[in-house]
């Protein structure tokens, strides 16, 4: 006798039990990994602020001077040393890293905006404002960008704000390449058609379209430009286009170890170096955990 065949209804019920624990398996392993990237945000953030109030609260005493206790080597009293001077390498790093900091914060942001009025510019000014949105990127892609920096920072006056234009003026490229480059593709999708034929002006098509698509991808952005632009900030104040030298800066500290370090005091520059390394490196790793929170792919692995 013949086997009767399986019905359709039972076959689909076969299949939705079998996939069930699988759906349910990838939805609690991407709320776990969500839960981590949230996680590992915060603590990145927290230590930044207490890197940052910690600064804050010590600029003041940054400066201060003991001749008793000058050219000490690490110890429990003093974790960084002290300068030829007397002053707390600590405090100098703490405040001289708040500094970075601020700079970074304030770069990133204003090349974060740059890009993204050059990304709607691309996007919404037709044919002839795209290429010349890409001809702006392309230059500034092809200038060497340390001499482009000094060049700027000089222009600038130096200074904190000298250097804190610089770096943004000058770090806007690849973000600027990366959000035109989504802002077309959105540009391009039926919805932004379909608005366009209902009477959208142009500012409504960006405010309320372009936008929101392209903000996860400034906020990553603008986060993975701080790396960049605390570590030329630091690099320009050490070869002496940044920041004075009276105020408590990375790179001023490791331009004025250079001179000591023959004579044995290694913690001057190291232990500085090291620490604008940890906050570069905490704030990569931010860019990172965000870059993979916008991602569902990444959620889900």
């Amino acid at each position: 006798m013949a086997q009767a065949e399986p019905s359709v209804d039972a076959v689909g019920a076969v299949g939705v039990a079998d996939v069930a624990p699988l759906l349910h398996a990838s939805e609690a392993r991407g709320s776990g990994n969500r839960r981590r990237m949230l996680l590992g945000i915060l603590l990145a953030c927290a230590l930044l602020a207490a890197v940052v109030l910690a600064g804050r609260m010590l600029w003041d005493v940054a400066g201060v001077t003991d001749f008793s206790a000058k050219a000490l080597a690490p110890c429990p009293e003093h974790p960084f040393g002290t300068d030829w001077m007397g002053r707390d390498m600590l405090v100098r790093t703490l405040a001289g890293l708040s500094t970075s900091v601020f700079v970074g914060l304030l770069a990133s942001a204003i090349s974060g905006a740059i890009a993204l009025a050059l990304a709607l510019v691309a996007a919404l000014g037709g044919r002839a404002a795209d290429a010349a949105v890409a001809w702006l990127i392309d230059l500034l892609m092809g200038v060497p960008h340390m001499i482009l920096l000094i060049l700027v920072s000089y222009a600038l006056g130096r200074g904190f704000w000298g250097v804190t234009l610089a770096v943004a003026l000058t770090h806007w490229g690849s973000l600027a390449r990366v959000l035109r480059a989504e802002a077309i593709q959105v540009r391009d999708q039926p919805y932004m058609r379909l608005a366009q034929a209902a009477g959208a002006s142009r500012l409504q098509l960006a405010l309320g379209h372009l936008l929101p698509a392209l903000l996860p991808q400034l906020l990553v952005g603008m986060v993975l430009a701080f790396p960049h632009a605390i570590l030329h900030e630091a690099s320009v104040t050490f070869l002496g286009f940044g920041l004075s030298a009276d105020e408590p800066a990375v790179g001023v500290i490791l331009s004025e170890a250079m001179r000591y370090l023959s004579t044995g005091s290694w913690w001057l520059a190291v232990l500085p170096g090291a620490a604008l390394v940890a906050v570069v490196l905490v704030f990569d790793r931010l860019g990172s955990l965000l870059r993979d929170l916008v991602s569902a792919r990444a959620v889900q692995e």
